[in-house]
């Protein structure tokens, strides 16, 4: 099919689905608590058994990450952010606050039109589609174009089991035929209510400049700070485990380390002993010029591949199981292509004097691309901690552990979410 016909049919899809899912509207939008609840119970229940197929399915189509990451990415999905969202009250009135003479009302806000990333495909899928139906939104999906086969798998089955509760025909949809025209054909309907947007950073302006409300989830480069303080080597352990798990694709995966300066020959030696190669000066530009484009954009043959390829890719010659890559930086911006995000495992590497700088560090590398997003410290001394929490643009900073499980409230008390 030429990319015009592809596009007209692309187009034409969107509108279809987003007239179908407006047309069930008015029907989620009179169902019980106990019907929503019914609804939703069934879909985790057919999801969850398909845990592992779907995670199969999503790296044999995409080539991204690990499969027995995302299962477990596909089951925190399908467990326990249901779990969390299953006792809420989204029907009718939800509360009374007697005293300010308030009553909270739950009213369905309307079509959710959700855009869902090659990265963590089936995983995001399941966490929109449970969100959605659970608060009486029909949902249309707009999946990547690399992701098109596991996405819209997932949204058949959960739709299947949505139908068989008693959900109207197309409260649950996916477009099959994808191209840049047809997702912003979806966007900008009429029938939309509210754009959930996960993806690249030109995806989410265009989500903001659809005209209506908009949830928009772009890169992350999040740095995770070891303080002289932290338990060093678990520390290290952490910023491997986060930085490895379905090879570096979240959004919220460190994307440096800095490190104060009198624990930095330790934490060397702990990275080391944890599968990870420290690249000289021409190594890490070899890695820069295969991983990343002119443009700072990862190079989508490289995304979510191990560390041995990508260090083969760059003719490199490295240990056998080496994990992790890293390269030592000394600033932050385009004059250090590495210190972008990278959505692999590469690492940059910063030393610092003290935590102030390390607080100024990691201000700097949030801002190259990570405004408001995650980072982690590695530390015993809250009051450093609370120094941190007090100046970061930062949503979430995850204290001794992985900024990767620890922002989704894997590891932390953090409310379940694959949309952070």
């Amino acid at each position: 099919m030429a990319q015009t016909d592809r596009d007209l049919a692309s187009i034409a899809e969107a509108r279809s689905l987003a007239r179908r899912a407006k047309a069930a509207a008015p029907v989620l939008a009179e169902f019980s608590q106990e019907q929503i609840d019914a609804i939703v119970d069934a879909m985790a229940a057919a999801i969850i058994p398909q845990a592992e197929a779907l995670a199969r399915l999503a790296h044999e189509e995409t080539g991204y990450g690990v499969v027995a990451d995302k299962i477990q990415k596909n089951l925190f999905a399908s467990e326990q952010v249901y779990k969390f969202i299953r006792p809420m009250k989204t029907v009718g009135v939800i509360r009374r606050l007697e005293d300010r003479k308030v009553v909270e009302i739950a009213d369905p806000f309307g079509v959710v039109c959700a855009i869902v990333p090659t990265t963590n495909p089936t995983s995001t899928a399941i966490y929109k589609i449970l969100i959605s139906l659970k608060a009486r939104c029909p949902i249309v999906i707009s999946p990547h174009p690399s992701a098109v086969r596991c996405i819209s798998r997932c949204a058949e089955i959960m739709n299947e089991a949505a139908r068989r509760a008693g959900a109207p025909e197309g409260a649950i949809s996916c477009m099959t035929t994808v191209t840049l025209e047809g997702t912003q054909e979806l966007m900008k309907a009429r029938e939309v209510a509210v754009i959930l947007a996960t993806g690249g950073m030109g995806l989410v302006r265009a989500a903001y400049s659809a005209g209506k409300p908009a949830y928009g989830v772009g890169p992350g480069n999040a740095p995770a700070f070891i303080e002289r303080t932290a338990d060093v080597p678990k520390a290290v352990r952490d910023v491997v485990t986060g930085k490895t798990f379905d090879n570096g694709v979240l959004c919220s995966s460190e994307n440096s380390v800095v490190v104060d300066g009198p624990v930095v020959e330790e934490a060397k030696r702990e990275f080391v002993k944890n599968g990870t190669y420290f690249l000289s000066d021409d190594e890490a530009d070899n890695v820069a010029r295969v991983l990343l484009s002119p443009q700072r954009l990862p190079n989508p043959a490289l995304v979510g591949r191990p560390a041995t390829f990508i260090a083969q890719q760059a003719g490199i010659s490295v240990p056998p199981g080496t994990r992790v890559l890293i390269a030592e930086l000394k600033g932050v911006g385009r004059d250090y292509p590495l210190s972008i995000e990278k959505l692999c495992p590469v690492l940059s590497f910063y030393v610092v004097a003290d935590w102030r700088e390390g607080c100024e560090r990691c201000k700097e590398i949030l801002r190259y691309g990570g405004m408001g997003h995650t980072m982690s410290i590695h530390s015993r001394d809250d009051r450093i901690i609370l120094e941190f929490g007090l100046k970061k643009p930062a949503y979430r900073i995850v204290v001794n552990t992985p900024t990767t499980h620890g922002s989704i409230g894997l590891t932390t008390g953090l409310d379940p979410a694959m949309t952070l």
